[in-house]
């Protein structure tokens, strides 16, 4: 690049690597030794990056800023989108349609087709809220326990769980990594989803029918529906559970199909989630409160927090529950708080601190000339499109392997593999869709990345365990190579295409 010739030299391959691993080295002790979130550790990779820079590549600090400005710029939308939908996610909550698509989802269950309801269950709440870890921690959890009750092992219910959860949160327009990828490669939200649906859609395809086929093993066992009919009861109990609650999801997704941007298709889902709301019986106050801090589970909340039994059966008789244990309601309702406590524009700065802080760090990273070494080298005799996405797989891989956190596992890959891509011609939703392909769905692989360990902790099994089940998970990447080598769902700029390989 003439700026690096012009304001400092460029970095060899071995500087490029110990700055890799140490800057590598010091996230991950700091995410999974000390158990710190990843915001301080990387800020301060960055400022060893910057260091380095500066005093050793001798690049004027305005050089190294000005690439601090330009990480952060290219991820603003996706800012605005995360803003946006913690509206959604708190608002679609308030309303029912979040509960609606969980209870009807619940209905789908019976002893034949468990697996296969299993993981059509938790995809439909990842889609639904963002959040693989929302959904394994919460309805994974319920149907873990189902599960156990047919005689079904625990690592195989994991795995569909996981799989499912991770379907759902890597489609959903709701997720911050769906957000995070195009904002990286430069593409956008709606292109990025469709894109995602050459790999994705076979794979959770194959996903379900292996599903089927495990689930003829288990078919025998017979479905203890107590734990499902509690759920439902308290739900129903606290929200207004309708079919008026698949509109605002399908309006969301008809507006995407017509290609109307994320911002504005996003806010209609909203408005329409506020004024079902507002029909409920929720105040203006009740309603900006949860746009702006989430919703508060209030039926459920206070059956989880319910100190005696004889509590419990009092706010069942109040709310008109009946056929189901004072036990069974407050684990259930301990299960919906947990879930349904969330949404709301705050809910959302975490994760856009997390974003920034990794999108400065790899901007500092590609403004001195680390991230082009590396990228020079890995792609030398690469010159298939196969052999691209191939590449980019595997440093999402390794990424999350060492870097402990799959936001950095999308960040620093999408930085690295932008400028080739472009070179080569294909279109942006490319990257964006392969960064995803295993950024976002090997994170969870790995024990000691904060996904797996998350996972492992919350449903109870090993990583180790549940791997070889989260078949989504480790099928997704190898159907993305497949793709790239045969030329199905590669997308090309215009004037670019497979002839002029």
């Amino acid at each position: 690049m003439d700026t690096q010739k012009q304001e400092g030299r460029r970095p060899t391959f071995l500087e490029a690597s110990i700055i890799l691993l140490a800057c590598a080295g010091l996230i991950s002790y700091g995410v999974l030794k000390l158990g710190a979130d990843a915001h301080i550790p990387i800020i301060i990779s960055a400022v060893i990056v910057s260091l380095w820079g500066a005093f050793v590549l001798k690049y004027p600090w305005q050089s190294i800023e000005d690439g601090i400005i330009q990480g952060i710029t290219m991820a603003l939308q996706a800012v605005l989108i995360l803003m946006m939908v913690g509206l959604v996610i708190g608002s679609w909550i308030q309303s029912g349609v979040v509960p609606s698509l969980i209870y009807y989802g619940l209905d789908i269950l019976s002893p034949k087709i468990f697996l296969l309801a299993t993981l059509v269950i938790a995809a439909v709440v990842a889609l639904a809220t963002g959040t693989s870890w929302g959904t394994s921690g919460t309805v994974g959890i319920a149907l873990m326990g189902v599960g156990a009750g047919l005689g079904i092992p625990a690592p195989v219910t994991a795995g569909i769980v996981i799989s499912g959860a991770y379907f759902g949160d890597k489609m959903s327009p709701l997720s911050d990594t769906t957000n995070l990828a195009p904002a990286v490669a430069g593409s956008d939200l709606f292109s990025h989803i469709r894109s995602m649906i050459w790999t994705t859609g076979p794979t959770f395809l194959i996903v379900a029918a292996i599903t089927i086929y495990l689930g003829n093993k288990y078919s025998g066992g017979t479905l203890d529906i107590s734990r499902i009919q509690a759920i439902q009861a308290i739900m129903a109990g606290e929200f207004k559970i309708s079919l008026m609650g698949l509109i605002p999801p399908l309006l969301v997704i008809g507006l995407a199909i017509a290609k109307v941007p994320a911002l504005p298709g996003l806010f209609a889902g909203i408005i329409f989630a506020c004024i079902m709301s507002f029909l409920q019986g929720n105040g203006l106050g009740d309603i900006i409160e949860a746009l702006h801090y989430g919703y508060e589970a209030t039926l459920s909340g206070q059956l989880a927090q319910a100190e005696t039994m004889e509590a419990v059966s009092e706010l069942m008789a109040q709310s008109s529950i009946a056929g189901v244990s004072p036990e069974l309601a407050k684990d259930a309702g301990t299960m919906l708080s947990d879930l349904l406590t969330r949404g709301g524009l705050d809910s959302m700065m975490w994760t856009i601190s997390l974003i920034l802080s990794a999108l400065s760090f790899g901007g500092i990273m590609e403004r001195c000339g680390f991230l082009e070494v590396l990228l020079k080298t890995i792609l030398q005799g690469v010159k298939s499109v196969g052999g691209m996405v191939t590449s980019v797989l595997v440093s999402c891989f390794v990424s999350n392997l060492f870097l402990g956190d799959q936001y950095l596992s999308i960040v620093m890959p999408g930085r690295m593999f932008k400028s080739a891509f472009d070179e080569k011609g294909l279109d942006p939703k490319v990257l964006s869709r392969t960064l995803e392909d295993a950024g976002t769905l090997t994170s969870v692989l790995i024990p000691w990345n904060t996904c797996g360990a998350y996972n492992a902790s919350v449903l109870g099994v090993p990583t180790l365990e549940y791997i070889p089940y989260a078949f989504m998970n480790y099928l997704n990447p190898f159907v993305a190579i497949f793709m790239a080598y045969t030329g199905l769902g590669i997308f090309w700029k215009e004037g670019y295409g497979p002839k002029k390989d």
